[in-house]
C-alpha cells in the first residue's frame, strides 16, 4: 500500500522542455511496477480465520465496487467543481460516498451478481 500511495503522490515528472519524462514514469509504472505489486499481493499467504474473511469480502466486492462508484464519482465531482467546494466542506459526504459504495457493492454481490452466477452456472455448466 504504500509504495502505490508513494507511486501515485508523483504528480508529474519533468518540465516543459523535459515533458516525455512523466510519459516514461507512467509508462515504468504500468508495465512494470504496478504488475509487479499486483504479483507480490497475489502471492501473499493468508494464515488466521479473520484475516481470510477480510480478504475474501474484499475480492468479492472489487468488481461490484468497480461498477457502482463510477457514477457517484462523476456526479460527486461535479457537485464540487460546480459548487467551488473545499474538502473541508464535503469530508462527510465523502466518508458516506466511500462506506455508501461498498455497501452497495456488496447488496449488488448478494442480490444480482451471485445469484445470476449461480442460475448461468446450473443452466450451462450442469451434466446431462
Amino acid at each position: 500500500s504504500l509504495v502505490i500511495a508513494v507511486l501515485l503522490s508523483v504528480p508529474y515528472v519533468g518540465n516543459k522542455e523535459f515533458s516525455w519524462i512523466n510519459g516514461i514514469y507512467d509508462s515504468v509504472c504500468a508495465i512494470l511496477l504496478f504488475p509487479l505489486l499486483v504479483y507480490w499481493g497475489a502471492s501473499g499467504k493468508t494464515t488466521d480465520k479473520w484475516t481470510l474473511k477480510i480478504c475474501k469480502f474484499f475480492g468479492d466486492i472489487s468488481y461490484p465496487v468497480y461498477i457502482v462508484h463510477y457514477p457517484f464519482m462523476y456526479l460527486f465531482y461535479a457537485w464540487v467543481w460546480n459548487n467551488d467546494l473545499t474538502f473541508g466542506q464535503v469530508w462527510a459526504v465523502v466518508l458516506l460516498l466511500f462506506f455508501g459504495n461498498i455497501l452497495l457493492a456488496y447488496l449488488c454481490l448478494k442480490l444480482y451478481d451471485e445469484p445470476i452466477r449461480r442460475w448461468l452456472s446450473k443452466r450451462f455448466l450442469s451434466k446431462k
